[in-house]
């Protein structure tokens, strides 16, 4: 197991700073000097940085919707559901935004339903098709559920400007824009 692996996500985390006042971890530069020059420092550094910072968000909303008996994954479906008209989508729908298998889908509003969440409806429009709506239940607390976004969110950017807040977005949009073409150049190997 390497050092970054043992690192415990639960516990608080104290990061020294560098020569110009940027926090570093000096676990990465370790792994760094072990590997003896053969990756570029900054980009693993800014990468391991991302990566640590993404698994404790990740952690956080897991033990989040945990809390209230939901799985990541049912609470991603109650949000969309929040955020459409009518607070309803089709089940294929759901699918495809949330990128799993129609079956997926499935088991997960089988489970909301049960704990009174959401409700299946038939489309006004086309009777074939079915519906996943939010409940009365469903949408208490999603309201609950905001609330807590907003107070962690808060905490997670306190003492960042708004500039840096701008400049934090930018540059994990432009990761992903990267790591997407490097994925489109390798498909198309």
């Amino acid at each position: 197991m390497s050092q970054l692996e043992k690192l415990s996500l639960n516990s608080p985390i104290q990061f020294p700073t560098d020569a110009t006042g940027c926090l570093y971890d000096p676990r990465v530069r370790e792994l760094m000097r072990q590997f003896g020059g053969h990756v570029p420092q900054a980009s693993a550094e800014a990468f391991s940085a991302l990566r640590l910072a993404a698994k404790k968000l990740h952690r956080a909303m897991e033990r989040y919707a945990d809390e209230r008996g939901l799985s990541e994954g049912r609470l991603q479906i109650i949000m969309r559901l929040a955020s459409q008209p009518e607070h309803r989508l089709a089940l294929g729908e759901l699918a495809e935004m949330m990128e799993v298998a129609p079956r997926t889908i499935t088991g997960l509003i089988d489970n909301l339903e049960r704990d009174g969440w959401v409700a299946r409806v038939h489309d006004g429009s086309d009777r074939r098709s079915i519906q996943a709506q939010l409940t009365k239940k469903g949408l208490d607390q999603v309201l609950v559920f905001r609330k807590e976004a907003v107070r962690v969110q808060g905490a997670a950017t306190r003492g960042l400007t708004a500039d840096e807040l701008v400049q934090l977005r930018h540059l994990c949009l432009r990761v992903i824009q990267n790591m997407d073409k490097a994925q489109g150049a390798e498909h198309a190997r």
